[in-house]
């Protein structure tokens, strides 16, 4: 297909010329910052570093970082940077322990996050001709209101469907015509899964793709759901912490997201050292975030791992991508002593024939680490032999161990008996007192 742009002039801009806007838009953004940023002003005078000591991209590694740790400390108002009354929204991570990040907006932060997310249905393929159908979690979830926005910049017809109620998702889709599916890949492959179940083929519904995010997933859970669903499946990055996802999107090439970073300056950093790596090197991703008002981070560290890359792309846009990320500094499981990764485990079970519908349960007792692999069954897989289950269940532990180096229980289970977040999918149950 010919590749389409929601702002060309930006997605294809010269790389010398991006650097400069990126420049001007930093230091502007670091005097913002020290003069409203209590929180932050206080983290730079700790390192000696002043606004005008800022004069480009060049002078980044000068900031200090900013941590989730930090974001917490600051909670709720400690790092506004616009009066309260300039405020118009705010969202909130989901899930994690301790006290919620929360994330304030302007209107104009709002616009621009819409713009990013414009950008990204619009790489998808999708036009003021399209009807997107917004099975993101809406509320304090940033993904609903983010592709949502997005939706309406483009001009297409919007579902505001929210996430769950997956009859009604269906339904909607067939009266509706929906062509563009927004939502997790969890509950990409459960809505798959479902009309599978309903007797619908691909060429039942009007899909032509979708754009998944807000949770890990493989390259073999992507090929699966394009199939089930008949799409080319995108995928899309955000964090709460920088606005939502948008932050980084696919084009028709598909091989890393490009970043918006016209709005976002990214860097990739060695975990341990906080020393800056050069392009293609892996290490850990962190975020500046040029243009937002009410919460305007300055190298924010992510947690994730990849890698960045200005390899030429055939779509015409010279952002830089990112990779899909490999894993996270800190949900590694390290589980007697072996490095894990839950998406190792969703590309076993894929491998063999299975849903990505699973949970990893780690204990500790008497000392020893324990590791159970809890999978459901796909329908025509199920049987109430015990030995044809045991047996299932050996080959597939064997299967993980070859890929883990570690061997874990496996406990195969009845289909849809695990509970299925149609937010993000909850994967881990570490019940170790590691702290």
């Amino acid at each position: 297909m010919a590749e389409h742009y929601y702002q060309k002039d930006i997605e294809t801009m010269p790389i010398e010329d991006m650097k400069k806007l990126q420049s001007e838009k930093l230091v502007k953004q670091v005097k913002h910052v020290y003069e409203n940023v209590a929180y932050y002003r206080n983290l730079m005078d700790e390192k000696g570093v002043k606004p005008e000591d800022i004069h480009g991209i060049e002078d980044l590694h000068k900031l200090p970082f900013l941590s989730k740790a930090d974001l917490r400390d600051a909670y709720p108002y400690g790092l506004l940077g616009k009066p309260l009354k300039e405020c118009v929204r705010i969202h909130s991570t989901s899930g994690t322990t301790g006290r919620r990040v929360v994330a304030f907006y302007t209107q104009h932060d709002v616009d621009l996050w819409e713009d990013c997310c414009a950008r990204a249905i619009v790489a998808a393929g999708g036009t003021d001709e399209d009807v997107c159908q917004v099975a993101y979690g809406y509320g304090l979830f940033t993904g609903g209101a983010g592709l949502h926005g997005g939706s309406h910049k483009v001009g297409c017809l919007t579902l505001p469907m929210s996430s769950g109620n997956t009859d009604r998702q269906i339904q909607f889709m067939e009266d509706l015509g929906a062509t563009i599916l927004c939502c997790t890949p969890s509950y990409a492959a459960y809505v798959g899964e479902s009309l599978k179940e309903k007797g619908y083929k691909p060429e039942d519904i009007p899909l032509k793709a979708g754009i998944f995010g807000a949770e890990p997933w493989t390259e073999e859970m992507r090929h699966q759901i394009e199939e089930t669903l008949g799409i080319k499946a995108y995928d899309i990055y955000g964090l709460t912490e920088t606005s939502g996802p948008g932050v980084a999107f696919e084009c028709s090439e598909q091989t890393g997201m490009h970043i918006n970073e016209d709005h976002f300056l990214a860097e990739i950093i060695d975990p341990d050292t906080g020393e800056v790596l050069p392009e293609g090197e892996k290490g850990e991703l962190v975020f500046t975030s040029l243009d937002k008002e009410a919460f305007p981070l300055l190298r924010y560290r992510t947690r994730d791992i990849c890698v960045l890359s200005r390899k030429k792309c055939s779509c015409g846009r010279t952002l830089i991508k990112m990779a899909k990320p490999m894993g996270r500094t800190d949900d590694m499981l390290i589980i007697r002593g072996v490095n894990v990764f839950p998406s190792q485990i969703e590309t076993v079970l894929l491998n063999e024939g299975y849903q990505p519908n699973y949970q990893i349960i780690v204990d500790r007792v008497n000392n020893t680490d324990t590791f159970e692999v809890n999978v459901e069954m796909n329908p025509e897989q199920f049987t109430d032999k015990v030995s044809e289950i045991l047996g299932m269940e050996r080959k597939l532990s064997d299967a993980m161990k070859i890929m883990l180096g570690i061997n874990p229980k496996v406990r195969l289970v009845a289909p849809k008996s695990i509970v299925r977040s149609e937010g993000k999918a909850v994967r881990v149950v570490d019940k170790r007192k590691l702290v």
